[in-house]
């Protein structure tokens, strides 16, 4: 899809913050938000190698070299890393999956990317992001859509890149990872409340049972 994204690239963040309104929020809250979640996930001692695989103009990326000292970023879309280089940060990007070095990377983040992808293809795709993973400790961590959060389902229909979109069934994602042979493949939901009820953030990390969150993340070690 690089030119599909090619044409949305200069007016990515905008089109995207006009579908999220309801949250209150502008899109590097969620960008953020994953960062976290991934510092969780990993602790606070990692600092492997990083791909954020479908990154866009580079939100999440960014971030994520804040952090991190080795982010990657592919993304076959050249416009978009046009603009995803202009953040300055450390990050390697490329277009060219090809590029990216097999057996590196501690986390391989996949962040609202399979809802693009055609569902006959998403096998061939989860499967291949093994060969760039540590054996046996790399981690492949999906970011996707709650679909059965209404206002989710709402700022989908509004965003106009997002017009090809075939959400994942919770069950589904975790079925996914599980046959392209990812070990200890666990699912939590995330981000509940939207700004006006920012009180109550502190209490997410522990809702990640509840499916009422508006994404949900989910992951799974690369066999050794």
């Amino acid at each position: 899809m690089p030119a599909k994204f090619d044409a949305y690239a200069k007016d990515y963040e905008t089109l995207h913050a006009n579908s999220i309104t309801a949250s209150g929020e502008q899109p590097g809250y969620f960008s953020d938000y994953k960062v976290d979640c991934l510092a969780r996930l990993a602790g606070s001692n990692f600092d492997e190698p990083v791909l954020d695989y479908g990154c866009g103009v580079g939100t999440l990326t960014h971030r994520l070299c804040t952090r991190y000292s080795r982010v990657h970023g592919f993304d076959p879309s050249t416009k978009s890393l046009e603009e995803a280089r202009q953040h300055g940060d450390s990050a390697t990007y490329c277009d060219d999956p090809g590029e990216l070095p097999r057996a590196h990377f501690g986390i391989v983040v996949l962040a609202n990317v399979l809802h693009h992808v055609p569902p006959p293809n998403r096998v061939e795709l989860v499967t291949r992001l093994r060969e760039l993973l540590r054996p046996g400790t790399g981690r492949l961590v999906v970011f996707e859509h709650n679909p059965y959060n209404p206002l989710t389902r709402r700022a989908v229909a509004q965003c106009e890149f997002d017009d090809d979109a075939i959400l994942l069934g919770p069950g589904e994602l975790v079925g996914l990872l599980g046959q392209c042979g990812y070990k200890a493949v666990r699912r939590q939901f995330i981000v509940f409340f939207p700004r006006l009820m920012a009180v109550l953030r502190p209490l997410e990390p522990s809702l990640g049972w509840l499916p009422a969150g508006a994404q949900m993340m989910a992951f799974g070690t690369s066999p050794g």
